[in-house]
């Protein structure tokens, strides 16, 4: 009876060491790496052999939104995240120095965890690091293990091993496997280290799957092979009705069986960044990209599983999505940048019964300062400086409803970002205003239109109705009955530019449909 009652008491004294007086929740946001939505098994677009049981657990329990805009890729959305701004207006944001070095007055371009600290959180960061040289170590957070790309350059393409780690200013090298490592220590975080156990915290863990060469660990390489997938309609050169750079920049050939191989194009071998090699199968790539994010998918349900020991799942908020999306093979793509849901649209999952809707699913999209409007009023942090994020509330408690009239937008101007986005891309500076083959564009969800405009002279504007054409293959915009909501759309997206502090917001270039109709 003795050493029974020893056990309650040990159990219970471990359970209680973790409340504390300030009850405020924490957040546990979880950020993986080009991750495509479809390799997301709760996801109906994903294929019927992918599966990814954790994270669908937190889906099951929790709200999942169809799509979120972050930006256009990594470090823009990264940024984003940090200020609650979109990319277009981040002050004193710029690459400089050996790709993917990047700078920043933190002065002028403050980070919003430096406030969670002053309202009393403790806040950490575990991952990848991709947002300046100075990653805000004992300013912006209390404690950070990251894998700093801009500030190693030469180590920044060693997604999965051998990387160089910053372990609270001090840099080692810890071997092992990226992803696995990032969930150790993020658990050793829940479970109390480097942090006051008296503080509620706020943990953004970055992992960097499934970016290329996406590597699976080695217990996952093959376990998906055999697999198929369904052949995306537009796969296939020539577009029409589309912007010119898609017939520049695919990615697929027809094989020699008809099946969809790799275009040798441009191909690095020299560089660990390349995702695949030319000739490989789009069978095979899309295996390999879902078998590299089996690793993220063990991880999130052994953080789950911490927080269900440490007495903590309670009062915890989890947040599960990515930077961005990319491409398998839609619009003849594989890469990301492109404006179209596949390239960039991230899987979103919120998870917190009793205060997040259970097994509900939004239709409405968000963006980057969306999430960080959210996450300071579940905080109480008054951030001091504008932010462009929308209350989104509404949408959490009511997931389901149609009444939102409260567009989304979300811009892509390249390697440039606040003061730099201005004078507009110019051929002189292509270098810095073109990713991946891809021109400036602002996006804009309006309910379930999707209107994209180009940033430079006579590009082909797009609109669809992601309703009845969710894989963007019929192209409204150049439809003649089309033209009255395109003109208010266009209208709309210049209102919510200059909403955003877009400095170029009047001086938007014509569109092929602007001159054709002059």
């Amino acid at each position: 009876m003795r050493s029974l009652l020893s056990a309650v008491l040990v159990f219970t004294m471990s359970a209680l060491s973790h409340l504390r007086a300030d009850d405020r929740p924490n957040i546990l946001f979880i950020y993986a790496d080009d991750q495509n939505y479809r390799t997301v098994s709760c996801y109906p677009e994903a294929p019927e052999w992918v599966s990814t049981p954790q994270i669908d657990a937190l889906a099951a329990d929790g709200l999942r939104f169809e799509r979120a805009y972050y930006g256009a890729w990594c470090m823009p959305s990264r940024a984003s995240f940090l200020t609650g701004q979109l990319q277009h207006a981040i002050p004193t944001m710029r690459m400089e120095g050996q790709y993917p070095a990047s700078q920043y007055d933190p002065q002028k371009c403050r980070f919003w965890p430096a406030e969670l600290r002053r309202a009393g959180y403790h806040t950490a960061q575990i991952g990848k690091w991709h947002t300046g040289v100075d990653t805000g170590n004992g300013r912006d957070w209390d404690h950070q293990i990251v894998w700093n790309r801009p500030g190693h350059p030469e180590n920044a393409g060693n997604y999965f091993e051998n990387q160089i780690v910053t372990f609270n200013g001090e840099d080692r090298e810890p071997g092992g496997y990226a992803t696995d490592n990032y969930t150790k220590w993020a658990i050793d975080y829940i479970n109390g280290e480097n942090r006051d156990r008296e503080k509620p915290w706020y943990l953004w863990l970055c992992y960097g799957a499934v970016h290329g060469p996406t590597t699976p660990a080695s217990r996952h390489k093959g376990s998906l092979a055999g697999n198929k997938v369904d052949l995306p309609a537009d796969i296939f050169a020539p577009w029409t009705d589309k912007p010119a750079y898609l017939n520049e920049i695919y990615s697929w050939v027809p094989g020699p069986d008809g099946t969809a191989v790799r275009r040798g194009r441009n191909v690095d071998t020299k560089s660990n960044f390349n995702t695949n090699t030319a000739g490989q199968s789009l069978d095979s790539w899309v295996q390999q990209m879902n078998e590299c994010a089996m690793a993220i998918d063990e991880g999130v349900g052994q953080l789950v599983q911490a927080l269900k020991e440490s007495g903590q799942l309670d009062n915890t908020i989890i947040v599960y999505t990515a930077d961005q999306g990319y491409s398998l093979g839609q619009h003849g793509m594989n890469q990301k940048v492109a404006p179209y849901d596949a390239a960039i649209a991230s899987p979103l999952i919120l998870w917190r019964p009793g205060m997040i809707p259970q097994g509900k699913t939004c239709r409405h999209p968000v963006n980057a300062p969306d999430m960080v409007e959210y996450f300071a009023h579940l905080t109480g942090v008054e951030i001091p400086w504008k932010t462009h994020g929308r209350d989104i509330r509404p949408l959490i408690e009511n997931p389901e409803t149609r009444e939102w009239n409260s567009p989304m937008i979300m811009t892509h101007t390249g390697r440039s970002y606040g003061e730099y986005t201005t004078p507009l891309p110019g051929p002189e500076e292509e270098a810095m205003h073109v990713v991946g083959g891809i021109p400036w564009y602002v996006l804009l969800r309006d309910g379930p239109y999707k209107y994209i405009r180009y940033m430079i002279p006579g590009e082909t504007e797009e609109l669809y109705n992601l309703e009845t054409d969710p894989e963007e293959l019929n192209n409204l915009a150049v439809d003649p009955q089309q033209q009255q909501r395109l003109q208010r759309l266009r209208t709309l997206a210049i209102a919510e530019l200059k909403k955003t502090d877009a400095e170029f917001a009047d001086r938007l270039p014509a569109t092929r449909q602007m001159t054709a109709q002059k």
